[in-house]
C-alpha cells in the first residue's frame, strides 16, 4: 500500500485544468457528462482512501473492535500504520457520510414536498402557479414511495412556473423557458446536479467541478432551447429577463432558467455561434491536454484505490484467516 493510499485524496487536483477549460470550449452535453464521471469516479477513490486508512490507522488502538491478529508486527510493518491520520480519517469520513446522506434525504423531501403542492393542480407537463414571486423550475419525477404518497408524487416531471414570471416574458421568451426546461427535464439535470454535489462534499477538491457541471448543465440547455424554438437571441433574452427577476430553484440540485450562476456568460455565448459537437476534445489543444491529464489522474486514482483494497484484503485476511 504505501504512501499510494494517500494519493486519491489529491489527485482531484489533476481535475482543476479541465474544469473552466471545458466550459468555455466544449460543447456543454459533452462537458457536463465528463466532468460529472471524472468527479463521481475521483469521489468514489477517496472514499476509499478514507475508509482504508480508518481501518489501517485504528488497527492498533486500544478497545478497537478489529481481530486481534491485525495488531501483529508483521501487519503494522506491511501496512502504512500512523495513528493521527488513522483518528483523523474517523470524523472524516463520518462527516462525509452525513453531508451525503442530509444532501439525499433533503433533495428527496423537497421534492416530494413540490409534487404533493402540485396534487391539486391539473395533470399537464406544465404547472402554472398564481404567484407573486416570480420563478421557474423543471421538477423531475417524484421518487416511487409506499402508502398514498406514491399517487402523489409518482409520474412524470413537471415545469413549474409562477405567473409573475409569465408576466413579464414576451410570447417567444415563454417558449424559450418552456423549451429550456423541457430540455432540463428530458437530459434529467438533476441527477447531474445531485452527483457532482455528493463527490464534492466526499472531497472538496472536487468542487471547481460542482461549479463548473452547474454551469454547463444551464448551457446544455440554452442550446436545446435555442435549437428548439430556432432564436439563441431569444432565449438569451429569456434568461437575461428571468435573471433579473427572479429568485432561483428552491434546492441547488433543481435546475432552472434563472439558476444562479455566470448569467453574463450564459448570454454572451447564445449571442455568439452554436458550440461544435465533438464526443472527446482534440489531443493537441489545451482542453485536450487537460481532459487526458484529468483522465490519466482519474485513472491513477482508481488504479491506486483498487490496489490498496486488494493489498489491504489480502494481509489482513492472513492475519486473520476466515
Amino acid at each position: 500500500m504505501g504512501v499510494f493510499v494517500f494519493l486519491p485524496l489529491v489527485l482531484p487536483l489533476t481535475a482543476w485544468p479541465v474544469a473552466r477549460l471545458a466550459e468555455q470550449h466544449l460543447h456543454p452535453r459533452t462537458a457536463t457528462r465528463l466532468l460529472t464521471v471524472l468527479a463521481v469516479v475521483l469521489a468514489l477513490c477517496s472514499t476509499v482512501c478514507l475508509a482504508l486508512v480508518m481501518v489501517v490507522g485504528t488497527a492498533q488502538l486500544p478497545g478497537n473492535p478489529l481481530p486481534d491478529g491485525w495488531s501483529d508486527p508483521e501487519v503494522r510493518a506491511a501496512v502504512p500504520y500512523d495513528e493521527v491520520v488513522g483518528k483523523a480519517a474517523i470524523p472524516a469520513l463520518c462527516a462525509v457520510v452525513v453531508a451525503c446522506v442530509r444532501t439525499v434525504r433533503r433533495h428527496g423531501r423537497v421534492r416530494r414536498q413540490a409534487h404533493l403542492a402540485l396534487a391539486g393542480l391539473r395533470g399537464t407537463e406544465v404547472a402554472v402557479l398564481p404567484d407573486a414571486a416570480p420563478y421557474a423550475y423543471a421538477l423531475p419525477p417524484g421518487w416511487r414511495r409506499s402508502g398514498p404518497v406514491s399517487r402523489a408524487v409518482a409520474g412524470r416531471g413537471r415545469v413549474v412556473v409562477t405567473t409573475a414570471l409569465l408576466d413579464r416574458l414576451r410570447p417567444a421568451e415563454r417558449r424559450a423557458l418552456f423549451a429550456h426546461e423541457r430540455a432540463h427535464l428530458a437530459a434529467r439535470h438533476d441527477r447531474f446536479l445531485l452527483a457532482v454535489r455528493l463527490a464534492a462534499l466526499a472531497n472538496p477538491f472536487l468542487r471547481p467541478l460542482r461549479t463548473a457541471v452547474a454551469y454547463t448543465a444551464e448551457r446544455w440547455a440554452d442550446e436545446e432551447a435555442a435549437r428548439a424554438i430556432g432564436s439563441r437571441r431569444t432565449v438569451a433574452r429569456a434568461i437575461g429577463t428571468a435573471a433579473l427577476v427572479s429568485r432561483g430553484t428552491p434546492l441547488p440540485t433543481l435546475a432552472g432558467l434563472a439558476a444562479p450562476g455566470p448569467v453574463p456568460r450564459r448570454v454572451a455565448a447564445l449571442l455568439g455561434p452554436a458550440p461544435a459537437v465533438h464526443l472527446w476534445p482534440p489531443v493537441f489543444t489545451a482542453v485536450g491536454l487537460a481532459a487526458w491529464g484529468a483522465a490519466a489522474g482519474t485513472a491513477v486514482s482508481a488504479m491506486s484505490s483498487a490496489n490498496s483494497a486488494v493489498t489491504m484484503v489480502l494481509i489482513l485476511h492472513a492475519a486473520t484467516p476466515l
